[in-house]
């Protein structure tokens, strides 16, 4: 007996940059992630509220929200907060870490960073596997 596929998990990008943007959406949809991408923090924040994402990777530096705020304000959301967060960005200072994990983000990734360890990381998340 054949069975349908599993239904490819909803993954929020959120990235200001167009070009980097297009290569995660790229990347994802080839890899069999239904991608929704938000070009700013404000609208990450709404894109999550609406479409349940099974988990979000958020550009940390974006220009009017960022993505500490905007992680903040998902957390804040009742049904979103057990939802994976990612925390993708260039910013590599002692400290950064930490502030994104205190934000609420499940784990940090710097750019620029292999879209091999990204995919990982995202499939261990899903799989419910903490990360240190």
């Amino acid at each position: 007996m054949l069975y349908p596929p599993e239904p490819a998990p909803p993954l929020l990008i959120a990235e200001d940059n167009h070009d980097n943007r297009t290569l995660f959406v790229d990347y994802f949809s080839a890899k069999g992630y239904r991608v929704i991408a938000a070009p700013h923090g404000q609208e990450a924040v709404e894109l999550a509220a609406s479409s349940r994402p099974a988990i979000i990777v958020m550009d940390i530096q974006m220009p009017g929200l960022d993505g500490l705020e905007a992680i903040r304000q998902i957390r804040a959301i009742p049904a979103l907060r057990a939802t994976p967060i990612i925390a993708l960005t260039a910013l590599a200072m002692s400290g950064d870490r930490e502030r994104c994990l205190d934000a609420g983000a499940n784990a940090y990734l710097t750019k620029p960073a292999s879209m091999r360890a990204l995919r990982e990381l995202i499939e261990s998340l899903l799989r419910g596997e903490s990360q240190a």
